[in-house]
């Protein structure tokens, strides 16, 4: 018999172009995957600069097309039916250079494809919607500003002691006078502990709504020691009014899709008259609703509890719960002209 000598470097080379053919056919699967519920978040900056997406901290990407082999996007995709990824991503505006105050444009494909998030999935972006996005930076200057207490409605508290009085914090350069004021808010629960000890809180200014920038350093709050006048009540008869403007009215129905939970047992601290009072409004619960908010969107808002204004000056009714936010859409009304 005779025996033939292996070639091993033979064998090396059939191997390597299977494995070369196996990945070849994998990337010429390309798939394509859909997203649309990324974000992209302004990351944390210098204390010195406000930096939003028009006064907001973050923005909503429509639609995200990934393009990959069908292997990677199909590990994407059984990631997806779990929740994970989220596909929240971070503008650092120091590594985009727009540290400079006004407006810059983010190209949001180029600031995708760089993404690790993207690249850790051996994936790329094919398109995105929106395409572009303004991003808006404003300089801050330091101000000495005035701490006061509130409870959750916004009604200012009477305190025994703050300490400090006063924080240094950084926010827009034109403010001055009444509004250089940094807030605490404190909860029912709290106000009561705070009448027998001290409770720490971080002061907070709002630069837009829904826009919180805290202070560095805590301060130590004492409420007076008086006996609070202010009974717990449920409101259990409550009527929700709607605001809105000439513009929509006769052509869109309002509904609220979480009715039970905006008008439903509202717990209030008040005296015996303004609970009464407040009974006797025609409307308990307002909510405010804006030009935008047609179709197709499906806003939520936070309601507006229509406190007596005169029990609200004399500290007489506050909220004693968190505020509520509506889930509601508009639906257009059919046309009454001609008839």
């Amino acid at each position: 018999m005779v025996l033939r000598k292996i070639k091993y470097s033979k064998i090396a080379v059939v191997v390597f172009l299977t494995i070369l053919i196996w990945v070849w056919a994998d990337l010429a699967l390309d798939d394509k995957l859909p997203v649309s519920d990324a974000t992209i978040t302004v990351a944390k900056s210098s204390p010195s600069l406000w930096i939003s997406f028009n006064d907001e901290p973050s923005v909503s990407i429509d639609n995200i097309v990934l393009r990959g082999p069908a292997s990677k996007i199909n590990n994407v995709r059984r990631r997806m039916k779990d929740l994970s990824p989220s596909f929240e991503f971070f503008l650092d505006a120091e590594q985009e250079k727009m540290t400079e105050p006004g407006e810059h444009q983010l190209d949001v494909h180029s600031f995708l494809r760089k993404s690790h998030q993207i690249k850790q999935f051996g994936l790329t972006v094919e398109s995105c919607e929106p395409t572009k996005l303004t991003v808006n930076v404003v300089e801050l200057a330091k101000r000495s500003l005035t701490v006061q207490c509130f409870d959750l409605t916004g009604n200012s508290l009477k305190t025994e002691s703050i300490d400090p009085s006063k924080v240094d914090m950084f926010v827009p350069g034109d403010w001055a006078g009444e509004k250089l004021i940094a807030e605490v808010r404190l909860m029912p629960g709290e106000i009561e502990r705070a009448r027998t000890t001290y409770i720490d809180k971080i002061p907070f200014v709002e630069l837009a709504p829904g826009q919180i920038k805290e202070a560095a350093t805590g301060v130590k709050i004492k409420m007076s020691t008086e006996e609070d006048p202010l009974k717990s009540y449920p409101i259990t008869t409550a009527t929700l009014g709607y605001c809105l403007s000439a513009n929509l009215q006769g052509k869109y129905k309002v509904a609220v899709d979480n009715l039970n939970e905006v008008i439903g047992n509202i717990a209030i601290r008040a005296t015996p008259k303004a609970k009464q009072a407040y009974e006797d409004m025609r409307y308990q619960v307002i909510l405010e609703i804006d030009d935008g908010d047609v179709p197709p969107k499906e806003p939520q808002r936070r309601v507006v509890y229509n406190f007596p204004q005169e029990s609200v000056r004399k500290g007489e009714i506050m909220l004693d719960q968190q505020p509520v936010t509506a889930r509601f859409k508009l639906i257009p009304q059919p046309s009454t002209e001609g008839q």
